[in-house]
């Protein structure tokens, strides 16, 4: 694997060196489906934008209300096709995915009505969205919206409970795809058909919302394909390639769509106005990278729980797991190593490799959080990154590297940061 070469610019041992060899040597059979996975996205996207007629003429950007402008229709009628959608909005001015998905709530909630949780509790800043955590004014709760929830059960979506809560006949019902800051893998796209499935049947005018985030591109099919009624994400994770310089997206079903956008502009206005501020270029050519970027990252994360695993810790999801996101979360159980292995993923950061990462008290989320991101996208996820909660069981959730080569530096700095879990 040539990773002695990694000696010639980095201070590391002939050990170290030689743990991620015979890493790689058993990950070759898991690396080889990747490339099936990564062809497949890559000619979807290719096809969606040959389909849709890409020029450089939708380069150009317009000013003012944003009237007729063509890149912008086509940049959200590529997401269309390639989300097996009706249709999708995708603007610069969603500044996250936690935007994304609380304009979708809010667009699809109205007071009195239930929004359900089928896979247990939501991400940390969704939880202030919803107004569980917090003191943030203007929550879906205070709006008038009843919030309840479905545990896992032993990890994975509860069925029997679910088809209990479902006699309620919750307006909107939602998923999240990926672990968040959770001890379980992300639901597979199998997993979440087989919940979906049994929402549509049970409560058919439901609506099925999947948190998307972290998981687009990781596997042959995306939620709407299963079933899902509505997907939201972030272009600072997967579908940016890390190119695109911000904003997120909202996929779907039109007519709920045109609620979404409705409440991003206003109600007459829709997704006839709104500048694209020149990202659209940037925008379309992350999303054409996104599918080989992802299967970097994920390369990466199986790099990173196969080591870790050998280490000695729990790492989730196991090297032999099924996959669905590019998040790889290693139970570190003590504060000290979720430091150390954030501030050597830092180390291998293309930018910012000199900062130290420090816990803080960061937007949306109760406890500090300690965070690696070194990219040329500020806090893009998926270029290299770590972070994790400072409480207990001391999570570090590695994720993201454009490039492999970079994703197994910072797998070998922290490994030697950390140590075995017993040393």
């Amino acid at each position: 694997m040539h990773n002695s070469i990694y000696q010639k610019y980095f201070d590391l041992q002939d050990a170290t060196i030689a743990r991620i060899d015979r890493a790689e040597e058993r990950l070759i059979p898991r690396f080889a489906v990747l490339e099936d996975i990564r062809m497949d996205n890559q000619l979807k996207v290719l096809r969606a934008m040959q389909q849709n007629g890409l020029s450089q003429s939708d380069f150009f950007a317009a000013t003012g209300y944003g009237y007729g402008d063509v890149g912008r229709d086509k940049t959200e009628a590529i997401f269309r096709d390639v989300f097996r959608a009706e249709a999708a909005i995708v603007r610069p001015g969603i500044t996250s995915g936690t935007h994304a998905i609380s304009a979708a709530l809010f667009a699809l909630l109205r007071p009195g009505d239930v929004l359900l949780a089928a896979g247990g509790a939501p991400y940390d800043t969704l939880q202030e969205v919803i107004g569980l955590k917090g003191d943030a004014r203007g929550t879906l709760i205070e709006k008038g919206v009843t919030y309840k929830e479905v545990p896992l059960k032993e990890r994975h979506i509860d069925l029997d409970a679910l088809e209990t809560a479902l006699q309620e006949q919750p307006r909107l019902v939602h998923l999240q795809r990926s672990t968040g800051y959770t001890q379980r893998r992300a639901f597979t796209i199998d997993e979440l058909g087989e919940a979906i499935g049994l929402i549509h049947r049970l409560s058919p005018t439901s609506i099925v919302f999947v948190d998307n985030c972290y998981g687009e591109f990781t596997e042959h099919r995306e939620p709407i394909e299963v079933g899902a009624d509505v997907i939201a994400g972030s272009l600072i994770k997967n579908p940016g390639g890390g190119i695109a310089v911000g904003g997120g997206y909202i996929a779907g079903k039109e007519e709920l769509i045109e609620y979404c956008m409705n409440h991003l502009t206003a109600p007459g206005l829709g997704g006839e106005t709104g500048l694209t501020f020149g990202t659209t270029r940037t925008t379309l050519q992350g999303f054409f990278f996104a599918p080989h970027i992802t299967m970097e990252a994920l390369k990466g994360a199986l790099l990173m729980s196969e080591v870790f695993t050998e280490l000695g810790y729990t790492c989730i999801p196991a090297a032999d797991d099924p996959r669905s996101d590019i998040i790889e979360a290693i139970l570190l159980e003590d504060p000290d190593k979720l430091l150390a292995f954030t501030q050597h993923i830092q180390r291998a950061a293309s930018v910012g490799s000199d900062v130290l990462p420090l816990p803080w008290e960061m937007p949306g989320y109760t406890d500090p959080v300690v965070m690696a991101s070194g990219g040329f996208i500020d806090g893009s996820s998926i270029e290299i990154s770590a972070d994790g909660p400072m409480r207990a069981p001391y999570v570090a959730y590695y994720q993201g590297g454009v490039v492999y080569e970079q994703a197994k530096l910072g797998c070998l700095l922290a490994c030697e940061a950390v140590g075995p879990k017993d040393a």
